[in-house]
């Protein structure tokens, strides 16, 4: 079997600048999204584009636009016609923009209807967050459309209609989504819009603030926050009856995480053993090589996961054969559609006996949209130069898929784990395997105790651990972690295990990218 392509998973969907190359496709959408409105001139989005183009984005599905998002800057305390949609956009000029003001102010935001639940507003709205975050503003003012609204105005008020939103008895396809975006309401506006029908002109005012900000007395003292939530699952491993039994629980942990909000979600190493128990052949190397025949369909799930719930995932690992080499190999999903992988390294005894498992040959790092990161397989983890080799390389998180069969074996990788976070220093993510497998052999017991850990300093969490589960329970993880703290303690900590390094002693030299390196 040769090796599987990417490509048919990677780059779905792209965050990026408007251009008035866009004009005509983000009119269509405006029209199909905003049926009986007014659709932008191409004189406002020449207009937006020269004065604040930073401001105006769009979303692409495979090329095509499906949604787009336009803002401007205003100053708060001199801003007071934000009742006016006309007055508060300069009817969509934004010859009004202010470079010095202290808020963003959302002008439009729209998706395709025919894209709506792959969490591509979330998508938008967080690209605004990161404009506040950049330039240090307040945070983001709105005035959202109720269009839901005009199939109830004959039996109910507006104010009536937004708190039943609000308290999720009515589901509004424009508020409901601001609202799971942290955005308070602040007020209702009538005649915000009068040509909008669908909401009979009326607009709520809403409110995001930036935690982030700094005050400009302050600024010089310190940097904002770079702040990262993981999660992490450990997974129960069951018999079960097919791929699409496995996919309905793999869909499971990753919707959770997406509720939550996370970043990052971590599956565990050889998880995907599971659908060994679906699988019948003479000999575990027989069972490794159709188990790697699933590799297609494991790339097509977590790519789709990934986009659906915008969320990053470290899909654990799986058997893949390139050729008639089996790599024991772990895929990062991009919530961009990027897709990369890791093989593992070193391979332990058992795997290179039962299943005739073979080492990769190199270690990467992955650039996402939370920072570079890298991947250690399992056993991999216990062998520093790795984690020196992913750190110079520019890696702030490390994950570590593992699985693990008793206490012992589980422990050995856990403070080897435990020593990559406080040698380098990084943050590091713990996933394993729990529960039994019966008939499957050489994968049917199973012991992990998942972790989200942290370098031990004053900067970080108690005992160095942000999140810990109870052993041999299923569950998911989660804890949020700064970036910025690791660039303090390596600056301040009280113990500088990366600065003070003796290279006059001892140097690791390998390569990275097509070129020899030395840390």
């Amino acid at each position: 079997m040769s090796e599987p392509d990417k490509k048919p998973f990677e780059g779905r969907v792209r965050l990026r600048p408007l251009t008035m190359d866009d004009f005509d496709a983000l009119v269509e959408l405006q029209l199909k999204c905003f049926p009986g409105m007014k659709p932008w001139a191409r004189e406002q989005i020449a207009s937006q584009l020269a004065i604040f183009p930073e401001g105006q984005v769009v979303i692409e599905v495979d090329g095509r636009i499906v949604g787009s998002s336009s803002s401007l800057i205003v100053d708060s305390s001199t801003h007071s016609d934000w009742h006016d949609w006309k007055a508060s956009t300069d009817n969509g000029f934004i010859r009004n923009h202010d470079p010095q003001g202290d808020t963003l102010y959302g002008m439009e935001i729209m998706v395709d209807p025919d894209f709506r639940g792959l969490k591509l507003s979330r998508r938008l709205y967080n690209a605004r967050k990161q404009i506040a975050r950049d330039r240090n503003l307040l945070g983001i003012m709105i005035g959202g459309r109720i269009p839901g609204y005009g199939a109830h105005a004959d039996e109910m008020t507006a104010s009536e209609y937004v708190e039943r939103v609000i308290n999720k008895v009515l589901v509004d396809p424009v508020l409901t989504p601001q609202l799971s975006n942290g955005f308070v309401l602040k007020g209702l506006i009538p005649n915000y819009f009068p040509a909008d029908a669908e909401s009979r002109g009326y607009a709520t005012y809403l409110e995001w603030t930036n935690y982030e900000h700094v005050p400009a007395h302050r600024r010089q003292l310190l940097r904002p926050s770079s702040p990262v939530r993981l999660s992490a699952v450990q997974y129960q491993m069951r018999r079960i009856g097919g791929f699409d039994e496995f996919a309905k629980q793999c869909e499971f942990f990753v919707d959770v995480a997406s509720d939550y909000r996370a970043d990052f979600l971590l599956f565990p190493e050889l998880f995907t053993t599971q659908l060994l128990s679906t699988i019948r052949a003479d000999r575990p190397g027989q069972s490794a090589r159709k188990l790697a025949e699933f590799t297609p369909q494991y790339l097509e799930l977590f790519s789709g996961l990934a986009i659906k719930y915008h969320l990053n995932i470290v899909g654990g690992s799986l058997f893949e054969l390139d050729g008639e080499t089996l790599y024991n190999t772990a895929y990062f999903f991009g919530r961009d559609g990027a897709v990369n992988k890791q093989r593992k390294l070193h391979i332990t005894p058992p795997e290179r006996r039962w299943w005739g498992v073979q080492p990769g040959e190199r270690l990467g790092t992955i650039e996402t949209d939370r920072g570079r990161i890298a991947i250690l397989v399992g056993h991999d983890a216990q062998f520093p130069e790795l984690g020196r080799m992913a750190v110079d390389q520019g890696a702030k998180i490390l994950f570590v898929p593992i699985n693990t069969d008793e206490r012992h074996d589980y422990l050995r990788v856990r403070y080897c784990a435990q020593a990559r976070c406080i040698e380098n220093p990084v943050y590091l993510v713990l996933a394993g395997c729990i529960g039994n497998l019966p008939e499957v052999e050489h994968a049917d017991i199973h012991y992990a105790q998942s972790a989200i850990m942290a370098p031990s300093d004053f900067y970080f969490s108690r005992d160095g651990i942000a999140a810990e589960c109870q052993p041999n329970i299923e569950t998911v993880i989660f804890a949020e972690v700064d970036l910025e703290m690791l660039r303090r303690q390596r600056r301040k900590g009280a113990g500088l295990t990366w600065e003070d390094r003796r290279r006059d002693l001892y140097q690791i030299h390998y390569q990275a990218g097509g070129e020899e390196r030395t840390t």
